[in-house]
């Protein structure tokens, strides 16, 4: 009986496990060897390359399948306004966690540093980025990864229209669904790679990158980089218990290989068909996971939020300006939600949002490299937070669309 209950808990962590081993076995190497690890950087972009070619039509089928199958116009309407809640609501929990712990331990006290020369910074054209986040100016340029949230409203709008045409869109909406199993299975063979790939791209990091983690900026990483890891072990079984009680909460085991994923690729997007997999794993219902999560990966950032307030408080230590005040606090949540749910969507949001955090305070445009650099450096951890968290708001979503009994039920599109 033991040896039966240590054989399944084998089959259930293996991958997982031989993952941790793949990624400490390059940290070792990238921390021996140093710059000289770059040297297996290509054996690890042949994995994120693969990711990347999969991923654009996986996201076309899978949305358009799953919304061109719906019967029921109005349980997408549902779905996502319930997506637009979750993802407002754990961003303003993250933003008061981020606010409470660098009101306590400012990220910038006792820390000087050299002001570098900066670039002349654009101004920020709100028209011009909405127009670029939506939409394309050609049909080649939707399909590519640089360009998600346009591929995301044309697969949404795609899907409408196929079901809208009934019987004759029965055969497209077939065939979708069977082109999404299609390329699962091209990712669960790219899974075969995956601690080859991850290995290799993570010695290559820590040899490139090692020194500058414990450069003028530790301070900073020393609070960000536990204040994650805290974070997910503390606010995502909450948030499981809520979307499916104690069964949501054994079923996180499922969210290692995307979390090990995330923390080596520093890409929501690449780490989406391993999300994918892990919704399936868990239950959540596939028209639910095939919305939410291409949607999350684009669009619901918790960690973008976290690091924005770092950034924030940051910047005020290093200017010598207290980071007080209810004014304050409200303006760093706003711009920290606007940051990880908002701009997230938008070509190069993460720069303009590190270029409204300079502007909007009145810092000089010396401050912008110092606020980019950290967002550098916290990049691995937040991506961590934002791409695994994409699995935790689809199941909140189940919850809120479904009923508390999601986790048991079968889902009917399955």
């Amino acid at each position: 009986m033991q040896n039966e209950k240590l054989a399944k808990l084998w089959k259930a962590y293996k991958f997982s496990v031989i993952l941790l081993v793949a990624i400490s076995i390059g940290t070792v190497i990238g921390l021996k060897m140093g710059p000289r690890a770059i040297m297996f950087k290509p054996l690890g972009d042949i994995f994120i390359n693969g990711m990347f070619t999969i991923v654009v039509p996986l996201v076309f089928v899978t949305i358009t399948g799953s919304i061109s199958a719906m019967s029921d116009m109005k349980r997408l309407k549902k779905i996502l306004k319930s997506l637009l809640f979750v993802f407002i609501s754990t961003g303003f929990i993250a933003s008061i966690l981020i606010l409470v712990v660098v009101s306590f331990f400012p990220p910038a006290k006792g820390i000087v540093l050299s002001m570098p020369a900066a670039e002349a910074l654009k101004p920020f054209s709100t028209g011009e980025q909405v127009v670029k986040a939506l939409t394309v100016t050609d049909f080649p340029e939707l399909i590519s990864r640089k360009n998600m949230l346009p591929l995301i409203i044309f697969s949404l709008f795609f899907g409408m229209c196929v079901n809208k045409i009934g019987e004759k869109g029965a055969v497209i909406s077939r065939g979708l669904e069977a082109l999404s199993e299609v390329f699962l299975k091209l990712v669960d063979l790219l899974m075969l790679y995956a601690p080859i790939g991850l290995g290799a791209y993570f010695a290559a990091l820590i040899g490139e990158h090692g020194q500058e983690l414990i450069g003028s900026y530790a301070r900073a990483l020393a609070i960000y980089y536990p204040l994650c890891f805290i974070y997910m072990i503390i606010a995502f079984p909450i948030y499981a218990y809520i979307s499916a009680g104690k069964k949501g909460v054994k079923s996180l085991k499922y969210i290692i290989p995307p979390t090990i994923t995330a923390l080596a690729t520093q890409s929501s997007i690449a780490t989406l068909p391993i999300n994918l997999e892990a919704c399936e794993n868990i239950g959540v219902p596939r028209d639910i996971r095939e919305i939410v999560l291409p949607i999350g990966a684009t669009a619901h950032m918790d960690g973008t939020v976290l690091s924005t307030i770092l950034k924030i408080s940051f910047l005020f230590g290093i200017f010598q300006v207290p980071f007080e005040g209810v004014g304050t606090y409200i303006s760093a949540i706003l711009l920290s939600i606007a940051g990880g749910v908002v701009m997230s969507g938008v070509p190069g949001g993460g720069l303009i949002g590190e270029m409204l955090i300079v502007t909007m305070y009145g810092f000089p445009p010396e401050a912008f490299p110092i606020v980019a650099t950290i967002g550098y450096l916290v990049d691995p951890p937040a991506t961590m937070i934002n791409a695994t968290g994409d699995t935790i708001a689809s199941m909140l979503v189940a919850r809120m669309v479904e009923g508390k009994e999601w986790i048991n039920k079968k889902a009917s599109l399955d």
